[in-house]
């Protein structure tokens, strides 16, 4: 299995908006999904955002994800957040892809926030030289709880 990050391509946001519908990954990530009005406008911005840094994971020539580093409302220090296909799940293809978003992305500090109820996204930044910086309780009063992460 060869896991490799590249640029975004139009027919990727396509892929994207799949991905982030699927309702049992909406659920792990405590991400609500976009709608299709709401999720192709997003990543437009989001792609023109000379802030951030997004790629598309791909595992054997295939469109797996995403992975992005991003400035949360403009300010602060730099946001990483992935998200891949549920086919992909368990099979490293996380790890590797942070890795090596981690190695095209000069900026640190970086911080990553995880839904407690999903210890493999945690699992996933520690590997990858995260540290817990703390717990947060129901932080956006959707009734999730977050670990907060940062590689410095």
């Amino acid at each position: 299995m060869k896991v490799s990050l590249r640029t975004v391509v139009a027919a990727d946001v396509q892929a994207f908006y799949e991905q982030q519908a699927d309702p049992e990954s909406v659920q792990l990530a405590a991400v609500p999904a976009r709608d299709r009005a709401a999720h192709f406008p997003h990543w437009e911005k989001a792609l023109a955002d000379e802030n951030n840094l997004v790629r598309t994971i791909e595992v054997d020539g295939e469109n797996a994800g995403h992975i992005v580093g991003f400035l949360r409302d403009g300010v602060g220090d730099v946001e990483v957040g992935y998200w891949l296909a549920r086919s992909y799940w368990g099979r490293g293809v996380a790890t590797e892809a942070l890795k090596q978003f981690l190695a095209l992305e000069p900026r640190r500090p970086l911080i990553a926030h995880v839904a407690t109820h999903n210890p493999a996204s945690r699992r996933v930044l520690e590997k990858c030289g995260f540290a817990v910086e703390r717990a947060v309780k129901d932080p956006r009063g959707d009734g999730v709880d977050e670990v907060h992460l940062r590689l410095e």
